[in-house]
Formats: C-alpha cells, sequence, structure tokens
C-alpha cells in the first residue's frame, strides 16, 4: 500500500483529532494541568530521530545493540509516561476524572495513528 494522499489525509485527521482531544480536556474542565502530557507526546518520536535514523523498523526488530536497546527502553518509557501522567495528576485532585478520560482517548488515537503510520512506512519503498 503506497502512501497516497488519502492515507496521508486520514493520519493527518486521527492526529488532528488527538490533539483537539488534548485541548479539549484541558479547556471543558478549565484546567490547563492535563496538557503536561502533551510533553510526553513531543518525546515519544525522539528516540526514533536520534537512535533509529528517523524509521520505526527498529522497534519491530530483534536487532539489539546498545543504542538500539535503548531507543526502544526510552520509547517505551516516554509511553508509559503518556499514560501515567493524567492518572497522576488525577490521584492528586488536579485534573477531574473527564479530562483523564479525554487524555486516555487522545493517547488511544495517538497510538492507532503511529501504528497506522508504521504500516504504512514499512510498506513504503523509497
Amino acid at each position: 500500500m503506497a502512501m497516497t494522499v488519502e492515507v496521508l489525509a486520514g493520519l493527518a485527521f486521527m492526529f488532528s483529532s488527538s490533539i483537539l482531544l488534548q485541548i479539549l480536556a484541558c479547556a471543558l474542565y478549565n484546567n490547563w494541568w492535563p496538557m503536561l502530557s502533551a510533553l510526553m507526546y513531543v518525546l515519544v518520536p525522539m528516540p526514533c530521530l536520534f537512535f533509529g535514523g528517523g524509521s520505526t523498523r527498529f522497534l519491530t526488530s530483534n536487532e539489539g545493540g546498545g543504542w538500539i536497546n535503548a531507543a526502544k527502553f526510552l520509547t517505551g518509557a516516554s509511553t508509559m509516561g503518556s499514560i501515567a501522567i493524567p492518572v497522576i495528576l488525577r490521584h492528586a485532585h488536579l485534573i477531574e476524572t473527564g479530562a483523564m478520560f479525554i487524555e486516555f482517548t487522545s493517547f488511544f488515537i495517538l497510538v492507532v495513528t503511529v501504528l497506522c503510520f508504521h504500516r504504512v512506512s514499512l510498506d513504503e519503498d523509497w
């Protein structure tokens, strides 16, 4: 499956929906603490950019090495941070339960977007 305009438009729509939910979780409850998890959204792709050469292929490979394993660990840690931050904020009574669930929905849509992009980019021959 080649990366066509329709696929790119769908991925852009999914990503935009995730960011919209992120902002709505803050705006609906008049509390901007949930925006902390948006920082994690920025940190999640950084190991791929720095250690994987911008490709996500190393995440599914069995190959190892110091830098590859470090990149896999940092990707997993920042992904878990995206889930943990809303839970910790809710536990500390800094955000409402509804905002936490909107954050989870935003994260789920973002993960599905990344997985779809990963699948399309594996099939793409540059």
